[in-house]
C-alpha cells in the first residue's frame, strides 16, 4: 500500500485541535505517533503499528527543550524536516496529519524561553527552566518510575518527556498513542501518567527494530564511526546472551549483569547502567522470579546508546 500525497501539515495548535475534533465527528478514530524528527525505519514501524489500531495517524515532529538540561545542548539535536516529510509521505499506509508546532512553551509572554530550533528571538535555548515564573512551570512527574535508570543522569529528562506529551494528548486527543519500546523506561512513564491522569487513551509499545547488524535504531547512530558502530554491536550481543543464559536456568541477576558488563567493556564501550528490573513497575530485582527487563545504557565515543531485552520464564 503506497503512502498518502495530500499529507495535512500542521503548525498551530488550535488548528491541530480543530482537525481532529472534526475528524472524530465523522466517526474516525484517531491515532498519535509522537517524535522528535529525523526519523528513521524505527520510527516509521510505529506508524505501521498505529494503523492497526485506527482510521487516521498524527505524527508529531517536535523537539521538546524541557527534556533537556541546562548542561545539554538542545541546539545540536540532529533535524530534517524536509527528509522526514518524505519519508512520511512514503510509509506504507501513508500518515494523515504532521503536527510540526514552533514552540508549545509559547503563551505570549516575553519570559517564555523554550524554542523548538534551539534559538528564541536570537537567544539560545537551552532548557525550558523557568525564573520569573511567567512562563511556563506546570510538570507533570511519574515520580517513582522517573527516579533511576535513565533519570539518574538526566534528572529533568522524564518530567520534560510527561509533560509534553501530557500537552501533546491535550492537543491531539487521539484514542491511541504509539511509542517505541527501545525507550523502555519512557514508555512506562507515560503508560503510568495515562492511567494515573485518567487519559482515556490506549497507549501501545511497539518492538525494537534493529538493523541487520543487530544494532537497535536510533537518530543518535548518526554520530558513531564505522569503528564505534562495531564496538555498539556488543549491547545486542551481550543482552541475547543474558536472555539465553536466564532461559537455560541461570536466574542469579548479578550473575547475568556480569555477562552484559563484561561483554560492553571488552568491546570498548563505557557502561553508564545495566539494570534488571520488573517490567511493569521498574523495581530492581535480585533474582528473575516473574517477567523482567534488562536495561543498559552505554557510550561508545560521544554517544550514548540505550537498549533492552524483556525476559518472560
Amino acid at each position: 500500500m503506497a503512502g498518502k500525497e495530500n499529507l495535512k501539515i500542521i503548525t498551530d495548535k488550535n488548528q491541530m485541535r480543530t482537525w481532529t475534533r472534526a475528524m472524530r465527528s465523522q466517526g474516525k478514530t484517531i491515532a498519535l505517533v509522537p517524535t522528535m524528527g529525523f526519523l528513521h525505519d524505527g520510527h516509521l514501524s510505529l506508524i505501521e503499528e498505529a494503523h492497526k489500531h485506527t482510521h487516521l495517524v498524527v505524527v508529531s515532529i517536535y523537539v521538546n527543550p524541557s527534556q533537556f538540561a541546562p548542561s545539554e545542548d538542545l541546539s545540536t539535536y540532529p533535524s530534517d524536516f524536509d527528509g522526514d516529510i518524505r519519508k512520511l509521505m512514503a510509509v506504507p499506509g501513508g500518515v494523515d496529519a504532521v503536527f510540526h508546532p514552533y514552540n508549545l512553551y509559547d503563551y505570549g509572554v516575553e519570559s517564555a524561553r523554550c524554542g523548538n530550533s534551539g534559538v528564541s528571538n536570537g537567544t539560545a535555548v537551552v532548557s525550558c527552566l523557568e525564573e520569573s515564573g511567567s512562563g511556563h512551570e506546570t510538570w507533570v512527574r511519574v515520580e517513582r518510575l522517573e527516579k533511576g535508570m535513565c533519570g539518574i543522569r538526566r534528572p529533568v529528562f522524564f518530567r520534560g518527556v510527561a509533560t509534553i506529551v501530557a500537552k501533546l494528548f491535550n492537543i491531539v486527543e487521539p484514542d491511541v498513542a504509539v511509542f517505541g519500546k527501545k525507550d523502555y523506561q519512557q514508555w512506562r512513564i507515560i503508560r503510568r501518567m495515562v492511567r494515573d491522569l485518567d487519559f482515556s487513551i490506549n497507549i501501545v509499545g511497539s518492538e525494537i527494530m534493529r538493523d541487520v547488524d543487530g544494532l537497535a535504531m536510533s537518530s543518535r547512530n548518526v554520530g558513531l564511526s564505522l569503528e564505534e558502530r562495531q564496538k555498539a554491536l556488543s549491547i545486542n550481543r551481550s543482552l541475547s546472551k543474558a536472555k539465553s543464559a536466564a532461559e537455560r536456568g541461570e536466574l542469579n541477576c548479578k550473575s547475568l549483569k556480569s555477562l552484559v558488563v563484561d561483554e560492553i567493556r571488552e568491546a570498548g564501550g563505557e557502561l553508564d547502567y545495566v539494570e534488571i528490573v520488573e517490567q511493569e513497575s521498574l523495581e530492581v530485582v535480585e533474582e528473575i522470579k516473574s517477567p523482567v527487563v534488562i536495561l543498559i545504557a552505554a557510550w561508545f565515543g560521544k554517544v550514548r546508546l540505550i537498549d533492552n531485552i524483556e525476559i518472560s520464564i
